[in-house]
């Protein structure tokens, strides 16, 4: 007769242990969304490209270990304001109005903080902003002053007055302030809600002020080049090198010394050297600047990482690592962003998510930065907002197949020769071919961007720029050494692209209804 109370006693324990564990499970998860500056792919390890043997960030590596790397996410306009503007909005340019540096988010179009605080949500952001107005719609900022220093940077924050005189400034490197804010907000927080945190570092954006105790890191590394910074015969158009090369010396920022207004050789050396060996000696002084700015985000991270696991956060939390758009780190000797080269346009994209996902998990799906706030929103229960023109991955994250998912996905750089001289363009890429058609105007009118000091000074030099196609066949060519659009062979997949290319700017509101003197450029050049 014990036997029955005994057994009724482990049935309650059975039911209470399988209810603690679907409770567990139903908790909504808390999500860290992590952005660096300018952190290129070809810096982190785990993508496995040509600086992956300098071990350059090991806690990213681990953290794309245990979770999901995406192999092909893409900005669609690859320059910092615009793309924050576009991971906030889940929006394309043309339509949340934010085309360039200019730009600037209102708190009524910070969505994402909006749509996570619906749904439950304490939010926050720490650390590099870039887009002018107050980040109102975050329950708690904690923001750098425009660009912000790397030393001893001044925050603007919540608690401490109106915008934008409520400034903060602290002692040390802004990667080392920024994780010490952030570890301040998680010990602080309302712990009676989940959190959204937005954890923003400035570094390695350039020029690439390293904090001091990394000065000897890689000292005496050889640190390996890629082949075109010194040789790509075959590459680009009249439009980004000219008829028979006249535009080299002017068009893209370079390492070596053939850009004869803006070059890593002026800038880094102080030897009279020339030639090969002075681009060698720039291109090794660039990078380990460089990679001793992501070394202190890593280590950083390390920091962050601890203190989740400490604090029992790390299985229920969602941990989002990306760089806010790509990086050229001299490959076809150019250095900085806004190109759609691949090295600019793709973004580093890792998620990891013990309690959902798989470890060692990849994926080749194409994804581009208006999916972001789509599927973060998922991720926390909700649905994707139908002013949102990016969609959910969360099924790739789930280990499950995405339905009717884009093939090709958009592209555009507003800003013609405002900075880097680099000229406007658009485009779109597929998973083999890329397609780019540099229209050779900016969209203000002449009066006003003609006095630019970039543009101003391409003419002085006696430049312009001319209207050109590119072409690339990414699977025969994916360091984009040779530009195909000349070539018959592609002529049919040209015209497909052309089609697609076409439509994708009508269904995502990137005509240029707007810009007339563009839209004849485009019409006039379209089929040549």
């Amino acid at each position: 007769m014990k036997s029955k109370p005994i057994l009724l006693s482990l049935g309650i324990v059975f039911i209470l242990a399988v209810y603690n564990v679907n409770a567990q499970n139903n908790k909504k998860p808390n999500i860290i969304y992590i952005m660096s500056d300018d952190h290129t792919s070809q810096a982190i390890g785990a993508y496995g490209g040509r600086l992956a043997e300098l071990n350059p960030t090991p806690n990213i590596d681990k953290l794309a270990k245990e979770g999901m790397l995406f192999e092909n996410t893409f900005c669609t306009n690859s320059i910092c304001t615009p793309s924050r503007a576009t991971i906030l909005t889940g929006q394309y340019s043309q339509t949340n109005g934010v085309l360039d540096l200019d730009g600037s988010l209102p708190p009524e179009k910070q969505y994402l903080p909006r749509e996570l605080k619906k749904l439950g949500y304490s939010t926050a952001i720490i650390g590099k902003w870039h887009l002018k107005e107050e980040p109102a719609a975050f329950d708690y900022y904690e923001v750098l002053r425009s660009q912000g220093d790397y030393f001893n940077p001044v925050l603007r924050t919540t608690s401490k007055g109106k915008w934008p005189q409520n400034e903060v400034q602290y002692e040390g490197h802004s990667t080392d302030v920024i994780t010490d804010r952030t570890l301040n907000y998680l010990k602080n927080r309302d712990k009676s809600k989940p959190f959204f945190l937005m954890h923003h570092y400035k570094a390695p954006h350039d020029m690439f002020e390293f904090a001091p105790r990394y000065a000897d890191y890689l000292k005496d590394v050889e640190i390996p080049e890629p082949p075109s910074l010194y040789n790509q015969p075959y590459f680009g158009s009249e439009a980004t090198v000219g008829k028979n090369g006249k535009l080299r010396p002017v068009i893209g920022t370079s390492v070596s010394e053939r850009h004869i207004a803006s070059n890593y050789v002026q800038k880094l050396l102080k030897d009279s050297v020339s030639g090969n060996l002075a681009t060698h000696l720039a291109y090794q002084e660039y990078l380990k600047r460089y990679l001793r700015c992501v070394k202190g985000v890593d280590d950083n991270l390390g920091r962050l990482f601890a203190y989740l696991k400490k604090e029992g956060l790390w299985k229920n939390t969602v941990i989002i690592y990306t760089g806010d758009q790509g990086m050229m780190l001299g490959e076809h000797d150019f250095i900085d962003k806004r190109w759609m080269y691949e090295e600019s346009m793709r973004m580093p994209f890792i998620v990891h998510y013990p309690q959902k996902i798989k470890t060692e998990s990849r994926t080749d799906l194409l994804v581009n930065n208006t999916d972001f706030a789509p599927t973060v929103i998922e991720l926390a229960g909700g649905k994707t907002p139908g002013y949102m023109q990016g969609k959910s991955f969360i099924n790739t994250l789930n280990g499950k197949t995405e339905e009717n998912w884009r093939e090709t996905t958009y592209y555009r750089y507003w800003m013609h020769n405002i900075h880097h001289w680099v000229p406007a363009h658009f485009g779109i890429r597929s998973k083999r071919y890329k397609l780019i058609f540099y229209y050779a105007k900016h969209y203000l009118p002449e009066s006003e961007w003609k006095n630019f000091y970039w543009e101003k000074k391409l003419r002085s030099l006696g430049y312009n720029t001319p209207v050109a196609w590119e072409f690339y066949d990414l699977k025969n060519d994916p360091k984009e050494l040779r530009n195909r659009y000349n070539d018959p062979r592609y002529k049919t997949i040209i015209s497909e692209m052309k089609s697609a290319l076409k439509k994708q700017r009508s269904d995502l509101n990137e005509t240029d209804k707007a810009y007339p003197e563009i839209q004849k450029i485009i019409t006039d050049n379209w089929n040549k």
